[in-house]
């Protein structure tokens, strides 16, 4: 009797050995497996239950014509369309529990967008040659993916290959055997933060909220935290967003640690009410072990720990992120209410702090109030974003949403 069924995904062609390993490691442990064949140019060794030509068929063309493109990037881009749609479609209905994709840098690139066709919870895993590696841009990768080095099996099965698929097979049918899927018995609220040392506001708030019967998720704002966000939002999971810190948008504009273009577009794109602030908005993040980009050598700025040091942001690049935030609320569907604390926006700008710049303050809040679109509702603070006003005006918009029926009550 089996409990769980996991999509088996890649290149049968080339790849079959491995990933029968895979499929046997599963069904040893009395998993199910659903095999799906992504390859283009030749054929597995025994059918799969979704053949190259439907994946194809999928992503609007047909085998044949990926075959005649010539062009093993375009090809393999059609492949990952298919796959995620038939992926998406699997989970849908009911036939799958999860996913584990196998591939080198072409199975990779087509495990991104099948993976991240998946809901944020339903378990993820692509056994990998190039897992972990700066190849793989931050935006691509899925909220909650897991992945696995595909150490030494590039060409054929051996001992030391065996050793990372046995571990991706466990550990997917383990995944899809134990989690606890998100539930939807009470309106979801999403927040973004940082850590108590720099943000705080959360500390006050997620109890507040609990206790009016909210679940409230907050999600670390550093690249993957917002994508996870995002991901949530786009799906219509929010009952409402503070999103509080959205230094992503910073850093995808200068280089930083990004979550990708769309960082604050989905909740708005929905229509799900936005309580917004510039949390951390005037700092860029890099990595701390490395040496800092030319650009920010010579600036102020914050090591937090060994992974990462955080650079302010100059008068005029501030005034280009206020502008960049405005544009992104400007085209929410929904209601939009901008906190603005003219105190300062994270620990390290207070004055006498290591990063403060009470002009390069000055010239962000003037921004935002010159560019701030008709749709928003600004509230200017004289409070610092970690002062207890804040969180008490953050409250208190949202309890007044709340009564007019713009949040729904648990």
């Amino acid at each position: 009797m089996t409990d769980k069924t996991i999509l088996v995904a890649g290149t049968y062609d080339t790849k079959d050995d491995e990933l029968n390993y895979l499929c046997d490691c599963i069904t040893g442990q009395g998993g199910s497996v659903l095999t799906m064949d992504v390859s283009v140019l030749g054929d597995p060794k025994e059918r799969t239950v979704i053949p190259k030509y439907r994946v194809a068929q999928a992503g609007g063309s047909s085998i044949q014509e990926v075959i005649d493109s010539g062009n093993e990037n375009a090809a393999m881009q059609i492949m990952a369309r298919g796959a995620a749609v038939l992926a998406r479609g699997l989970y849908e209905e009911g036939r799958i529990d999860g996913v584990i994709v196998l591939g080198g840098t072409m199975g990779t690139d087509l495990a991104l967008d099948l993976c991240a066709a998946l809901p944020l919870g339903v378990p993820k895993y692509i056994v990998s040659t190039v897992s972990f590696s700066p190849l793989l841009p931050p935006e691509r990768i899925p909220a909650d993916v897991q992945m696995i080095l595909w150490a030494g099996g590039l060409y054929g099965l051996n001992s030391v290959c065996k050793s990372s698929l046995s571990q991706a097979a466990g550990a997917v049918l383990g995944a899809a055997r134990a989690v606890e899927m998100p539930k939807r018995n009470r309106p979801l609220i999403g927040m973004t933060s940082f850590g108590k040392t720099v943000l705080r506001y959360m500390v006050t708030l997620k109890p507040e909220l609990e206790k009016r019967g909210y679940e409230v998720a907050v999600f670390h704002a550093t690249g993957m935290g917002g994508r996870a966000f995002e991901s949530l939002a786009g799906e219509g999971a929010f009952a409402a967003v503070m999103d509080f810190a959205p230094q992503e948008v910073s850093n995808h504009i200068f280089g930083g640690l990004s979550a990708g273009a769309d960082r604050m577009t989905h909740a708005g794109r929905l229509g799900i009410p936005q309580i917004v602030a510039p949390g951390c908005y005037d700092l860029i993040d890099y990595v701390g072990w490395q040496p800092a980009p030319p650009q920010l050598a010579d600036r102020p700025s914050h090591a937090h720990n060994r992974l990462l040091t955080s650079a302010v942001l100059t008068s005029g690049e501030r005034r280009q992120v206020a502008r960049e935030i405005c544009g992104k609320l400007a085209d929410a569907s929904g209601p939009v209410a901008l906190l603005l604390p003219r105190g300062g926006c994270n620990e390290w700008d207070r004055p006498g702090a290591d990063l403060h710049d009470a002009e390069g303050l000055a010239a962000f809040c003037d921004e935002v109030t010159a560019c701030c679109p008709a749709n928003v509702d600004l509230q200017q603070l004289t409070a610092h974003i970690n002062d207890a006003a804040f969180a008490e005006a953050a409250l208190a918009r949202f309890d007044a949403w709340v009564d007019a029926g713009i949040i729904p009550r648990p």
